[in-house]
């Protein structure tokens, strides 16, 4: 098979600064993408996959698939729909306006006004193939609604930051559970509440307060997450990315003020003194 990598590095670099990139992946050459999340997780956090089939739901640009087929997944699927689909620069100008206009928005118009059939979001993950020379597969299909018998089985699923957007948590993780042979890690942004460390809880937005974001929905608490997984239909849970210390209370940020004057509230990082929004992990068992 010939080789697909880019062999110019100053060529990769300008392709590279080219495309918007959510992850920071290093793509060789000494070329890294200038990736905006800052939740990338560490190696450690992942079980073996070793000669397993992997399964990574809300792949984007891949991070997470290229990671464990360089750990020796003998199988990488790399699904995602939206984040592939959606013009982000017109759906954010929409969303500033409802901000402004103290409205929300009519989140429908992501797959329709706002979706580009041309993918553009998928660009990042082509190129990151192409670069690499991986054997990545990558899939457009919506999770949440496609035929889970087309997909099959994993050994592995991860699921990273995925379930705070779903509208129907336990119905995602329902289908979470039928693709998984042997382990899920979910990832998500949770709530931990001191005094309730053990109390069942989801939070609710609607209203873009978690991240400026109107597509984040329910926050569990770690008990609750748990529960959920078990619901689900998986066996057992482990945590393996708990919560933090809380944070004390101190003078109200500039990002809280300007969110309290358009009548919302900063959930970014805490929500009282005793209580705060943290990331999970946990390990889910077939």
């Amino acid at each position: 098979m010939p080789d697909r990598r880019t062999a110019d590095p100053n060529e990769l670099r300008r392709r590279a600064e080219a495309i918007t990139w959510f992850h920071s992946i290093d793509l060789g050459a000494g070329v890294v993408t200038r990736g905006t999340s800052t939740t990338q997780m560490r190696d450690e956090l992942f079980p073996a996959v070793t000669a397993r089939s992997v399964l990574d739901i809300g792949a984007w640009d891949g991070y997470y698939s290229f990671m464990a087929e360089r750990r020796g997944a003998r199988e990488v699927v790399a699904l995602d729909h939206y984040v592939w689909g959606v013009d982000f620069g017109a759906r954010d100008a929409y969303w500033t306006a409802c901000f402004a206009q103290g409205t929300l928005p009519d989140q429908g118009r992501d797959l329709t006004d706002f979706w580009r059939p041309e993918l553009p979001g998928r660009r990042g993950m082509e190129l990151a193939i192409e670069a690499l020379d991986s054997k990545v597969q990558p899939r457009l299909a919506d999770f949440a609604t496609t035929d889970l018998n087309t997909l099959g089985l994993f050994d592995v699923v991860l699921y990273l930051g995925v379930l705070y957007h779903m509208k129907e948590p336990l119905t995602c993780l329902e289908r979470v559970r039928a693709v998984t042979g042997e382990v899920a890690v979910i990832e998500t942004q949770a709530l931990h509440v001191q005094g309730l460390e053990h109390e069942r809880m989801l939070q609710f937005y609607a209203g873009g307060e978690v991240n400026n974001d109107f597509g984040n929905w329910y926050v569990p608490t770690e008990t609750a997450l748990h529960s959920l997984c078990r619901a689900a239909g998986f066996s057992s849970v482990k945590t393996v990315l708990g919560p933090p210390a809380i944070p004390t209370a101190g003078a109200p940020s500039v990002r809280s003020r300007v969110l309290h004057r358009l009548g919302l509230r900063d959930t970014s990082e805490s929500t009282s003194p005793a209580s705060a929004l943290y990331r999970l992990m946990v390990h889910a068992y077939a």
